[in-house]
């Protein structure tokens, strides 16, 4: 039976949404630090009658509501904030230097926070709903930190969904992908060592700069030339350090960066290719190469009949003609890609309009999209826990 949880309810409790909201922008808090975050959470969890879990991941919490015998459906959000400066003038803007809410993790705790407000007011399901708020998630681990604590073992779930604010989707549409959704990545960073000296006797060195300038442009080549075109894959070079002076040349040059690709073989191939290359521009430039190559995001892949109900729901809930059930895949990451691993569910896109990107000092989150969010994931809930099985 499709859920019944109308939007208006949770529009209903929006201002308190909005305020909850608001309050953790102003006092972000970067993965496994949400310390602040969490307790605000779990007091919020407690209000709404939720049986509280904390330091599941080291900050990690986890409200369950129960209802009898049924299936166990969990919904899951994001907590850490980035290490970045606000540019926003807003009232209430990072009152923390240098860190911020420029993901919008603030708005998916406060639109499951709401989710559970609505399930706990109309009881409007079966079996036990586990609301997991995972620290972490920028690069760092708090997915994998929470099942290696034992996640799945201790609040067994069978299916789980969790959702992301899309300032690249048209505000209050939602967007899901079947199958690959969005990129395993890894990150790297290669050394090239040399032999530093004089700027001006550039014979008596092994240049690491040149070596690294060549390194660079041969890593462009792995995506264009070695990975299948029917295929996606990214290589991004974004960091390189190398020298302090204008007259001497450096011993030392290293970049960083990361690769990107919608399946593992993709991703083994290219890791790979920059091995081979990095030990070949080291050979031909006399330098020494170290290559650390290290896997932090899974392939995140939606299982099919909970991005059909994702899909479903949100039809009933928004119209067809602001749903996209067949959204192309997204070459960022996540790492609710490591849950779904474990149990099958779905991961999908929120859209808040035009606006800065995430990640970018300029984002703001809309906070309009705070009651579609709610509705949205209590309505899976609703749906998935009286579907047959």
């Amino acid at each position: 039976m499709m859920s019944l949880i109308p939007l208006d309810l949770t529009e209903g409790f929006a201002a308190d949404l909005t305020a909850l909201r608001r309050d953790l922008h102003r006092q972000p808090e970067v993965g496994f630090t949400e310390v602040k975050t969490a307790a605000r959470i779990a007091g919020e969890l407690r209000k709404l009658g939720c049986e509280v879990t904390e330091g599941v991941g080291r900050t990690g919490v986890i409200g369950v509501l129960r209802n009898g015998e049924g299936p166990r459906i969990g919904l899951r959000s994001d907590m850490d904030a980035l290490p970045m400066e606000e540019a926003s003038n807003l009232p209430w803007r990072s009152e923390v230097p240098g860190v911020f809410h420029g993901c919008g993790h603030d708005g998916h705790m406060a639109m499951l926070v709401g989710a559970a407000r609505a399930l706990a007011e109309t009881r409007a399901f079966r079996g036990t709903v586990t609301f997991i708020f995972q620290p972490a998630e920028e690069g760092l681990g708090g997915s994998r930190a929470m099942l290696a604590e034992g996640l799945f073992e201790r609040f067994p779930c069978d299916e789980i969904y969790a959702l992301h604010n899309a300032p690249h989707h048209p505000k209050g549409h939602v967007a899901v992908s079947p199958g690959a959704a969005m990129a395993g990545a890894d990150f790297f960073d290669i050394t090239l060592r040399g032999r530093g000296g004089h700027g001006a006797l550039p014979q008596t060195t092994r240049d690491p700069v040149v070596a690294l300038g060549a390194l660079i442009q041969a890593v462009q080549g792995i995506v264009g030339r070695n990975v299948d075109p029917l295929r996606s894959g990214v290589v991004s070079i974004t960091r390189i350090r190398g020298g302090d002076a204008y007259n001497v040349i450096p011993g030392e040059a290293s970049c960083g960066g990361t690769i990107r690709a919608l399946d593992d073989e993709t991703r083994a191939l290219m890791r790979d290719r920059l091995r081979r290359i990095a030990e070949g521009v080291a050979l031909a430039h006399e330098v020494e190469a170290e290559v650390d190559i290290r896997d932090i995001f899974t392939v995140l892949e939606n299982s099919p009949g909970p991005a059909r109900a994702v899909a479903d729901c949100a039809t009933a809930l928004l119209g067809a003609e602001r749903v996209s059930a067949d959204c192309p895949p997204f070459m960022a990451s996540e790492d609710f890609a490591d849950m779904l691993r474990h149990v099958p569910g779905a991961y999908f896109w929120l859209g808040i309009g035009d606006g800065p990107a995430l990640h970018n000092p300029g984002y703001v989150f809309d906070d309009s999209v705070l009651p579609i969010g709610a509705a949205m994931m209590a309505r899976l809930v609703e749906a998935r826990s009286s579907a047959p099985r």
